[in-house]
């Protein structure tokens, strides 16, 4: 395909499912409609969800798709990440009347969103002011429902995105409290992942922590109720467990710059766009550049949060985009 195409960019998460129209050509998104959002869990498939974004535009979808979906896209039978629908890879065509699709990890998504992004796009975190380089690698770190990591590597008039488990790695504790932090973490994980700490229900885990490091009482909180209040700056011990959350991203994503060689490091995700205004005052930073005799080079690379409003469908275009048009 090389004309400009009308295509449908999907991105199916576990509470919601969102549709939009796009148009693509040359390898890009030019064009992208209001997006449709759905709550999964009033739908019972793909395919009755995207039989209702249908009846919600009042035509027939085009016949081409890109798909974002959470969870790994191996498989006969994908298994969505808090989501109960079944997907069958070899049947979509079928069952969605589209004769080209793309299907990618909702992450790998995000790679795509960060490759094709505007400047404007972006929002400076720290290291030189500026877009980010035009070749070379960017690292991309998302903090949501889990952790996710890819890379995108840049060349003149190309790029490539690589999908990774780079959230599953070891959690390195660097000061006496994260030690703590991790002994009590140890007695729910036998292996304690970075994931299970820097993630949308990994401010609880720090949060109970910090409780027992101080000797108080804990009282579990349902996670959303416990961001906001973190967020608010109100409770003392759910801001602690909020910094502390900061330090191990800052960390984690310099970790990810050494072993990628980042040129630029972009984060993303739920909660680093819930963070936007709190990041950049943390002790992110410090703890992003604090490797030692590799501090002066950390210094040097930008950092910068994705604040388009929706990363995840824009990839899902921009990777249908990237091999069909």
């Amino acid at each position: 395909m090389t004309d400009t195409i009308e295509i449908v960019a999907a991105d199916i998460g576990g509470t919601h499912a969102r549709f939009a129209l796009a148009r693509v050509g040359g390898g890009r998104v030019l064009a992208m409609e209001p997006e449709v959002k759905l709550r999964t869990a009033e739908h019972a498939s793909l395919q009755t969800a995207w039989e209702a974004f249908a009846a919600s535009i009042g035509r027939p979808l085009p016949r081409a798709a890109g798909i974002a979906v959470a969870g790994p896209i191996s498989g006969d039978v994908l298994k969505l990440t808090n989501n109960p629908w079944i997907i069958r890879p070899a049947l979509i065509g079928e069952k969605l009347g589209v004769d080209a699709h793309v299907l990618v990890n909702d992450f790998e998504a995000v790679g795509h969103a960060v490759a094709q992004g505007a400047d404007g796009d972006f929002a400076e975190l720290c290291g030189p002011a500026g877009p980010l380089p035009a070749t070379g690698i960017i690292s991309v770190i998302g903090p949501g429902t889990g952790l996710g990591v890819c890379h995108v590597l840049r060349q003149p008039g190309t790029y490539h995105v690589t999908a990774t488990e780079g959230g599953h790695l070891d959690f390195a504790a660097t000061d006496s409290i994260e030690d703590a932090i991790l002994k009590r973490a140890r007695q729910e994980f036998r292996r304690v992942s970075v994931e299970r700490l820097v993630s949308g229900p990994g401010l609880s885990v720090l949060h109970e922590a910090l409780a027992v490091i101080e000797g108080r009482s804990y009282l579990p909180m349902e996670n959303k109720a416990l961001w906001e209040l973190a967020l608010s700056g109100q409770d003392s011990l759910a801001n602690a467990a909020l910094d502390r959350f900061c330090l191990a991203l800052g960390g984690f994503a310099g970790d990810i710059a050494l072993a990628q060689g980042a040129a630029g490091v972009v984060i993303a995700g739920g909660q680093g766009q819930r963070l936007l205004h709190h990041l950049p005052t943390s002790g992110f930073r410090q703890r992003f550049t604090a490797k030692g005799r590799f501090e002066a080079l950390m210094q040097q690379i930008p950092v910068r949060i994705i604040t388009s409003a929706e990363p995840g469908l824009f990839g899902a275009a921009a990777a249908f985009a990237r091999r069909f048009s």
